[in-house]
């Protein structure tokens, strides 16, 4: 089925994808670097993946703490704020891009958050969907190498052609991901809908749990780990 391509909006920004942002710009030109429109999104992408850490335990649903710029600001996010920074980014180099989301099992966790989320199903996990060489591409940024490698999960790969997804199995052949239901792409951030879901899913919501304020999302990891 021919895919919708990209349209004025997927180059514009918006409260959450603040690519006119100037330091959502400055960080654009530092890394979208390449000979094409591919080589400049991938750039941008292992910028964002692991330049940012991954740290689910500090999780802001505010319009402020889910900007693009706030990202760069803080220097770690979830999934869905560094699928923003990459889309905001991409967006600041004239790359057309939007966001994706779905829901999916068997993510990278630690103890303290299963038993914070009581459930193993992470819902809107996101990832960042651009369109290169007249087709949509995704690409999920969201685990920088170091945790990829502490975990003993292969690093995801983006070369601009196919989709960069979560491996359905870790280095050790166990499972590891499991996508059980896709939500589509989406111009904007919708963090309405994303609170709402949250609330209902997890109760109080990941942001405001207890057990997570004052936690080390890197110290849990490695005691996960025996590292």
């Amino acid at each position: 089925m021919p895919q919708r391509p990209a349209r004025p909006q997927h180059l514009q920004p918006t409260p959450s994808i603040d690519s006119d942002h100037p330091a959502v710009q400055a960080f654009a030109w530092q890394h979208a670097q390449g000979q094409d429109e591919r080589e400049r999104a991938v750039a941008l992408y292992l910028a964002v993946r692991d330049g940012f850490r991954y740290d689910p335990y500090r999780i802001d649903l505010s319009p402020s703490g889910m900007r693009a710029s706030t990202v760069l600001a803080q220097g770690h996010g979830w999934c869905v704020p560094k699928a923003v920074l990459l889309t905001a980014a991409c967006r600041a180099a004239g790359i057309p891009a939007r966001l994706g989301f779905a829901d999916v099992r068997n993510h990278l966790s630690t103890e303290r958050m299963r038993q914070t989320m009581q459930t193993d199903l992470f819902i809107w996990h996101g990832y960042t969907d651009l369109w290169l060489g007249g087709r949509w591409v995704k690409a999920t940024p969201a685990f920088n190498i170091e945790l990829c490698e502490r975990f003993g999960l292969l690093p995801l790969e983006f070369d601009g052609r196919t989709d960069s997804l979560y491996h359905p199995y870790d280095r050790a052949g166990q499972r590891h991901m499991e996508y059980v239901h896709q939500r589509g792409t989406f111009d904007d951030l919708p963090l309405d809908a994303m609170v709402q879901d949250f609330a209902r899913v997890y109760g109080p919501g990941l942001s405001d749990s207890a057990a997570l304020q004052g936690a080390n999302f890197q110290d849990d990891v490695r005691q996960e780990t025996g590292a």
